[in-house]
């Protein structure tokens, strides 16, 4: 009797040929604990990269809420004293010459319009703040970075 031969399929025949990627060639070459080592050491920088970004899109961040919030204190100091002339031309005019009470007035609406200004830079300001961009998208790509079928340097 004789012994049937085995039949080689073409997908039997297609994984023996030579490995499509660079991962692949890691992969049957480099021991787990190479492959564990060079795992660890690319997370490693991926995170220190990370923070780094977000530690420099923060401080950026910081700085540009800071002169909205100095802008805005401006215009909140501007407009207590804009309060305040009126007020006191408001007093001075009930109480005595016209002509003092008009030049009180004519003061406070300077003031006014400085806070108006202040209030308004200052909002622009803080509308401009981005938060942190960058790091919010790469977040978002560490998942496919960690995929067993891509390639990593």
């Amino acid at each position: 009797m004789t012994e049937p031969t085995p039949r080689v399929t073409h997908h039997a025949a297609s994984r023996a040929e030579v490995p499509r990627s660079e991962a692949e060639v890691r992969a049957r070459t480099e021991s787990l604990g190479e492959m564990f080592t060079s795992f660890s050491r690319n997370l490693s920088d991926l995170m220190r990269q990370e923070v780094q970004l977000a530690k420099a899109e923060a401080a950026q961040s910081a700085r540009q809420g800071g002169r909205g919030a100095g802008m805005l204190a401006g215009a909140a100091v501007g407009g207590f004293l804009a309060l305040l002339f009126l007020s006191l031309a408001l007093m001075w005019a009930l109480g005595a010459v016209m002509h003092l009470g008009f030049a009180a007035v004519i003061v406070a609406l300077i003031w006014a319009a400085v806070a108006a200004a202040l209030a308004m830079s200052g909002k622009k300001q803080l509308e401009n703040m981005k938060g942190l961009p960058q790091t919010q998208d790469t977040i978002g790509d560490i998942p496919p970075t960690l995929n067993p079928n891509k390639e990593t340097p």
